[in-house]
């Protein structure tokens, strides 16, 4: 009777200690589960939040190169005006004729009259378009393209000063045409001593800043991030 009891003590006891086992094992098992869980979902959050980061960035930067790629073609327009009008205003003070002279005069202000508008349009978009790259560091943190960015935040600045340099210079260029008289049947400029010392002063400024607007175009172009080509067309 007492082996009987001892052996179904045991197997009792047997049981029991599987039944603990088993569940033991399940607990462990969802609580792995469950930590496996989590690990994907945060891996997950993590590479939709890296996704929309790259995302972000990219739109970012076009929309920051379309600013700076219509600030270049409205600098390009105004700076075809202004050599116009340089071409034609040397010519007038040149010219013996009167009546050419005249046109030629007329030419140099209506194209320092365009040229104007369109540096003032340039110089708006440099400013923007430096406020967007800036703007776009906030969706990245890869030193190489924040140092990339910093480049096209130095070049747009450049490019607004420039763009403003010659905008003044196109108004000292339509008031220095503007002021071509003839005397006893000569071409002269009377009494604009001081608007061509502006001009000409504004004139070497803008030859210093161009000096660095290039440097940096250079080195943007020249700067090499792999898998990334900022290289665009101006």
């Amino acid at each position: 009777m007492a082996r009987l009891f001892d052996r179904n003590m045991f197997i009792m006891l047997f049981a029991i200690m599987i039944g603990f086992i088993t569940v033991t094992y399940f607990i462990a098992d969802i609580v792995n589960q469950s930590k496996i869980d989590n690990l994907t979902t945060a891996h997950v959050i993590e590479m939709e939040a890296i996704e929309e980061m790259n995302i972000n960035f990219t739109n970012s930067f076009l929309e920051s190169s379309v600013l700076l790629d219509t600030a270049r073609e409205y600098r390009a327009f105004g700076n075809y005006h202004f050599d116009l009008a340089s071409l034609f205003f040397t010519s007038a003070l040149s010219e013996s004729n009167i009546s050419i002279m005249k046109s030629y005069k007329n030419i140099t202000i209506d194209n320092c009259t365009e040229a104007m508008p369109k540096y003032n349009i340039s110089n708006l978009n440099f400013k923007t378009a430096s406020s967007f790259f800036n703007n776009t560091k906030k969706y990245t943190e890869y030193s190489g393209y924040i140092k990339l960015l910093d480049l096209y935040i130095d070049l747009t600045e450049s490019g607004a000063r420039l763009t403003m340099l010659r905008y003044n210079a196109s108004k000292y260029l339509k008031q220095l045409a503007e002021n071509i008289t003839v005397i006893n049947g000569y071409v002269s400029l009377d009494n604009v001593s001081g608007l061509m010392d502006l001009f000409n002063e504004t004139m070497g400024i803008y030859g210093g800043e161009l000096y660095i607007y290039d440097g940096y175009e250079e080195e943007i172009d020249e700067y090499d991030i792999e898998g990334f080509d900022p290289n665009r067309d101006s």
